[in-house]
């Protein structure tokens, strides 16, 4: 049988020129107006929609909404289309096991290659991601431009902290290293595929100056390094992690000064926004992704600064798996103004919280992880903490935050600081460093447990 290899399956100089990385990505996008590059994502859209319409899964949820093949001829349509999101993708390997009918492998399967990946199943049952060829490289390529953009250089030795096995984060991080910065890479992974410790000798030996991961997990890491006397043998000048709503300030003081970076995607659609090199906001990169923030309740687009669930869109992804208006269920919104590097994209803040994982105390939205920014870079606290949701009697629900300390906090004014914060009153429970470990599992998971939901038990 005759079939194309991987590197045969899409023209590389193609994408390269389609999608620039380093100073030619800077050269094109700063300046460029944003008539220009929307004219760039509508030509891209059209593409997608005719590959969209070839694939069961979608024929069915357009269909479904009465919209049939030319209804939808400009991005400016695009709002006629139903979002969708994981529980429709589970749905569809429900109906179709073991992969589902939204990937348009069809009878094509055989024949171009396929990568296949797993979610971390943080919401669930993990669930199936995967790409062709150039849908792939795309996503590793967005990655490894931002890592550029933001300083990383060949000459840097970069320790991944991020998951391996099933999951799709940490080998497409090592795919965007490798293929696009010429940086060396240490594949460590989390604390269960290589222990703490010797995560910390690794970075010592080896000369490690990049740090890449979840910064949970990178914070805990310089702990260790000082508790195993090896931070005198470390130069780690920087760190690009999803800070969320952590203040940057803990985890650049823990490693020293390092220059933390934020950055923000999911496994369906990879990298979808990250900082700049002035750390002003996460830049959409616009010319790959098409964001969209609507209304949690409605599902209407919200206004200009006001925060709005993240409806993605892949513009690149036209070979496998499509990617049309998905909603990731995390929260963002956007920074208006204009930004210090001449850029055509628009901004966001970044990850503000699930809206899937939000919780209603007293007609309060309370969203968990804005705690890790409350209570982070206080001498007396690790940062680690975990949320317990339950309902009384009456049917109130009421929250619970442990809350890792390394003695002499007072439990009253942590209270009243969240209170504040919050703008609803949470109770407040200390344990000592570690404490909050087996519930997070913070040295296992990519993305530690936050939120445990005990109104149903």
């Amino acid at each position: 049988m005759t079939f194309p290899s991987y590197f045969e399956a899409f023209d590389a100089r193609q994408m390269l020129a389609d999608y620039p990385v380093g100073e030619a990505f800077v050269r094109r996008y700063t300046g460029m107006s944003r008539d220009e590059l929307h004219a760039l994502q509508d030509a891209r859209f059209r593409t997608l929609m005719r590959r969209g319409w070839e694939i069961p899964f979608y024929q069915r949820l357009w269909g479904a909404q009465g919209i049939e093949p030319g209804d939808i001829r400009t991005l400016e349509d695009i709002t006629r289309l139903p979002v969708y999101d994981k529980s429709d993708v589970m749905a569809s390997v429900a109906a179709h096991p073991p992969l589902g009918d939204f990937a348009g492998l069809g009878q094509d399967a055989g024949r171009s290659p396929v990568i296949f990946h797993t979610t971390s199943g943080t919401t669930g049952r993990p669930q199936p991601l995967l790409f062709g060829p150039k849908g792939r490289e795309v996503t590793n390529l967005l990655v490894g431009r931002m890592y550029r953009w933001q300083g990383m250089a060949h000459s840097d030795v970069v320790q991944s902290v991020y998951g391996h096995g099933m999951i799709n984060g940490g080998h497409y991080v090592r795919e965007a290293v490798t293929h696009f910065t010429n940086a060396l890479f240490l594949s460590a992974g989390t604390g269960i595929e290589t222990r703490s410790v010797a995560q910390v000798g690794l970075m010592a030996d080896f000369g490690v100056s990049v740090l890449v991961g979840f910064i949970d997990y990178i914070r805990k890491l310089a702990e260790v390094a000082e508790a195993e006397g090896l931070r005198e043998r470390m130069n780690v000048r920087m760190i690009c992690g999803h800070l969320g709503m952590d203040d940057r300030s803990g985890v650049e003081a823990a490693w020293g000064g390092a220059k933390a970076f934020d950055w923000y995607g999911v496994g369906d659609t990879g990298a979808i926004a990250g900082e700049g090199p002035e750390r002003d906001g996460l830049y959409v990169w616009e010319d790959a992704q098409y964001l969209e923030l609507l209304d949690v309740e409605s599902g209407a687009p919200v206004a200009a600064g006001e925060t709005g669930d993240m409806v993605v869109t892949c513009l690149f992804k036209d070979d496998i798996a499509p990617c049309i208006r998905f909603n990731t269920h995390d929260i963002t919104n956007e920074i208006t103004g204009a930004n210090q590097t001449g850029m055509a994209f628009k901004r966001i803040t970044g990850f503000r919280g699930r809206s899937d994982n939000m919780v209603k105390l007293r007609g309060i939205n309370v969203f968990p992880h804005a705690i890790g920014g409350v209570i982070e870079n206080r001498s007396d606290l690790t940062g680690e903490f975990v949320c317990y949701v339950a309902r009384d009697a009456g049917g109130r629900d009421a929250m619970r935050v442990v809350i890792e300390s390394r003695g002499g906090s007072d439990i009253a004014q942590l209270g009243e600081l969240l209170r504040r914060s919050l703008g609803v009153e949470v109770a407040v429970e200390l344990v000592g460093p570690g404490g909050t470990a087996a519930a997070t599992q913070v040295d296992v998971r990519q993305k530690p447990i936050r939120l445990i939901d005990e109104r149903g038990k």
